[in-house]
This record gives structure tokens, sequence and C-alpha cells, in this order.
């Protein structure tokens, strides 16, 4: 199979009308804040036991498309000493990977962040597909303040994407590409738009000069949402203010839009996902997810780190796949819930 026929099937295993992806990437450090609000201590051995259950999940491959995992998980098996990724693969949930090292402060550019990792990518990448990864994921942060993102924080950060997208491309791995413009703060729904707009105009202008195919990437943003500090927006105005945006600045050529959570409550994230669906009209892409959070919130809630509570756990994490199977095709309804 040719470098492209290898990112061609990908994208047919991972976009159709009705699944999205699982984000299970959280880092050492997240998920221990994770583990540490359901008085769980994040040992190697409780992670594992953790990202088994979620991917064995019965069913879950109706709903769950792709499965974004963190470095340690590319190497752990389930408990009868199947490979994660295997795992995954068996209910045609393709396995992914974050390769992005974590951001740090962009000089020139107070307040701004630009993300680490691009140093030894391609042979990183060789690695983690030879071990079942056949996308992967890097996530650029962008923060609104009066100041921020300032024009530099926007061309940086899009010319890393851009970078790490082609190197992916080259070795026939499919890239995510996540531009995330963070809802802290007390900026109204139009300060977001017009930010996420400035990103990801200069996201796809930087992608086409480092001739990145559209055709085999995803993007994964953030949806047009006021700041945290204001009103909560209803999903009609989410949705208008978000499809606004991404008519302006997306190519039809981009197969899939997978939405990240972003600081909503699962129910939130799919409200204003079905909301979205149901404005789209004839949008070229297809609008989705890659959810974090908003998927998980309710099966480590279930789970409290109680081998008993296994089945629990993976009826919560299903559930919330199943509803949002249904925003997907606009048909969810609160009472669902």
């Amino acid at each position: 199979m040719t470098i492209l026929q290898e990112l061609q099937q990908t994208i047919t295993d991972m976009v159709d009308e009705h699944r999205g992806i699982l984000a299970a990437d959280e880092s050492s450090p997240t998920i221990k804040k994770r583990f540490d609000a359901i008085n769980v201590e994040s040992t190697e051995a409780n992670r594992r036991k953790y990202r088994s259950w979620l991917l064995s999940t019965p069913d879950l491959g109706e709903y769950i498309c792709g499965v974004i995992l963190f470095e340690e998980t590319l190497d752990q098996s389930s408990d009868d000493g199947i490979l994660l990724p295997e795992l995954a693969w068996k209910q045609k949930i393709v396995p992914g990977i974050k390769v992005d090292k974590g951001t740090a402060p962009l000089p020139g550019a107070q307040g701004d962040l630009i993300t680490k990792g691009l140093d030894g990518l391609a042979d990183r990448l060789t690695i983690y597909k030879e071990k079942g990864a056949r996308f992967a994921k890097w996530r650029e942060v962008y923060s609104i303040s009066d100041t921020n993102p300032t024009p530099l924080g926007i061309s940086a950060n899009a010319e890393m994407l851009a970078r790490y997208a082609a190197v992916c491309q080259e070795l026939g791995i499919v890239p995510i590409v996540e531009p995330e413009v963070l809802m802290d703060g007390n900026h109204t729904i139009g300060r977001f738009s017009e930010v996420n707009e400035a990103v990801l105009h200069e996201v796809f202008s930087a992608l086409h000069r480092h001739h990145v195919q559209f055709e085999n990437m995803i993007l994964k943003p953030s949806m047009v949402l006021p700041g945290k500090e204001k009103r909560r927006a209803t999903p009609e105005e989410v949705a208008e203010e978000t499809l606004k945006v991404f008519k302006r600045t997306v190519p039809a050529a981009v197969p899939s839009i997978n939405f990240l959570s972003g600081g909503q409550t699962p129910e939130e994230a799919t409200e204003n996902l079905n909301a979205i669906n149901q404005l789209k009209g004839n949008a070229p892409w297809q609008l989705s997810i890659s959810y974090g959070r908003a998927l998980q919130q309710p099966a480590l809630q279930a789970w409290a780190g109680k081998d008993e509570n296994r089945e629990a756990m993976q009826q919560a994490l299903l559930k919330r796949a199943r509803l949002n199977s249904l925003a997907r095709k606009g048909m969810y309804t609160s009472n669902q819930e």
C-alpha cells in the first residue's frame, strides 16, 4: 500500500455520518487531576485498567471511529493480554496518538503560548506507526484577552501545526490539526468568533504553504462560545456563530470537522453539536466530535476506581457516545438523557 493509499484508507475508516473520536490522550498530570477528583491514585496499573476498560466497552465501535491515545497506552495490554491499539481495532476503532509535548511561552508575544515537540517527530511517528497508530494529534492553544492572541502568536502557532501535519502525511499518518481557542475569560461570543476566524484563516494558509493535503487531514477546532464569565449562549447562537466562521475559513476538501468539547459539560457539548448539525444545511464537511472529558467524565464518576463498577462505567461511556451520535444527525433531545 502506498503512503497516499494509507492516508485515504484511514480517512475512509474514520469519517462517516454517525461516529466520532474518543480523546483518551490525557498526559500524566492531566489524568492525575481526573483521578484525584474520584479519589483514585494515578498509577500505571490504574491508568491501564481504566483505558483498557474504556476500549473494551461492548458496542463502542457503533458510535466511536477513532481513539487518541497517550504514548504509554500504545504499549499497554488488556486484562487478557491484547495490546490496547489492537483492542480498539477489534471494534473498528482506529488507534491514534497525541504527539505534541506541551506548551511554553512564545518569545516576543507576551501572553501567547507555543507547543513543543517537533524535534524528532518523524522518528517518533515511525515508532508509533509500528505500534499501530494510524493518525496523530497536535494541539496549539490560543488565549483570548484584550491583546491576545497577538498576530505573532497566531502565525507562529499555525506554522507549527502545518509543519507537524506535513511530517505526518509524509509518513502515511493522518494528522488531526487542533487549534484550540480557549473559552477562559469574559469575552463575548462575537470576540471569540473574531479570534477563531483569524486563527483558522492563518492555519489553512500555513497548511497550504506546506503542501498538506486537505482531503487527508481532520480538523479539531473549538466551537464558538462566549467566555466562561459571560452568560451561557444558547445552542442556536453557538451553532450560528460556529458555522459562520467555518464557512468563511475551512476548505470544502476537508472531510471532517471533529469538535473539541473545551470546558463544556457533557450535556452542553451534545446540545451544541446537535444544534450545529440541525443548522448545517449543505455544509461540505462531516460535523462530528473529538471529545475527551465530555465523553469520559460520566464514566469516571461511575467507575470511582472500583472493579465492581466496570459495567456501569462502560454503560456511562456508551450512553454519551450514543447521544453524540444522535446529535450528529440533529436528532438529540434533552429528555434522552
